[in-house]
């Protein structure tokens, strides 16, 4: 199938195929540079906007199919106050005012503060961006993208890009997300009915 066409091939031939069509995205690049503008300490662009992106690609979609929004990550331990974090926010209302598609901007500093009253459990403080997307409910998920000074891009994708490229949702157990994947799941099969989703208690079996 032709939307499968990059699944399975190696790590680096799929890195430079995802970064290509990061690099084509009209919206992206001016997404990415508009962040760059906000210097934010330890900022990822991450998830739905990165795969969602790959895959309307894949499959010969609009470019924003299916996209709600793009997730901007940030890291600053110094202020983890609520002020300090709607100070940034308001400053991304400007910068990213005109972007057809609204921008959440959260810093992930803060994410244990406010995590367990809205998913019902504990949340161990990040230390990092990149700790953050590794902890996203699904594999597939957990990919980030920031433009460097010198205009080069840098990919943290820690599970690799095979999930995205084979369109498949794959649980990442390392908390218990289940509710939070098999929503995702089922939304991103209504969008794309080509994926495919790998049962959480699959994914706990081979991860015990």
């Amino acid at each position: 199938m032709s939307h499968l066409r990059f699944s399975g091939l190696p790590a680096q031939e799929q890195q430079d195929v995802f970064l290509g069509i990061i690099r084509n995205s009209s919206l992206l690049n001016d997404v990415l540079s508009r962040a760059q503008q906000l210097n934010l300490p330890d900022w990822y662009i991450v998830s739905g906007a990165l795969y969602n992106l790959v895959w309307n690609v894949l499959t010969g979609r609009p470019e924003t199919h299916g996209i709600k929004d793009i997730d901007l990550f940030y890291y600053d331990g110094a202020d983890l106050s609520y002020e300090a974090e709607d100070r940034i926010i308001k400053a991304g209302d400007e910068v990213f005012s005109g972007v057809p598609l609204p921008v959440e901007i959260r810093n992930q500093a803060r994410v244990h503060l406010w995590f367990e009253k809205h998913f019902g459990q504990t949340y161990a403080p990040l230390q990092s961006s990149e700790e953050g997307i590794a902890r996203f409910a699904s594999k597939t998920h957990a990919v980030g993208i920031r433009l460097k000074p010198d205009g080069q891009l840098k990919l943290y994708a820690p599970f690799g890009l095979d999930d995205i490229f084979s369109l498949r949702i794959t649980p990442n157990p390392v908390i218990d997300n289940r509710i939070t994947h098999h929503q995702k799941a089922l939304r991103a099969q209504k969008n794309w009915p080509e994926v495919t989703v790998v049962p959480w208690h699959e994914a706990v079996a081979s991860h015990s």
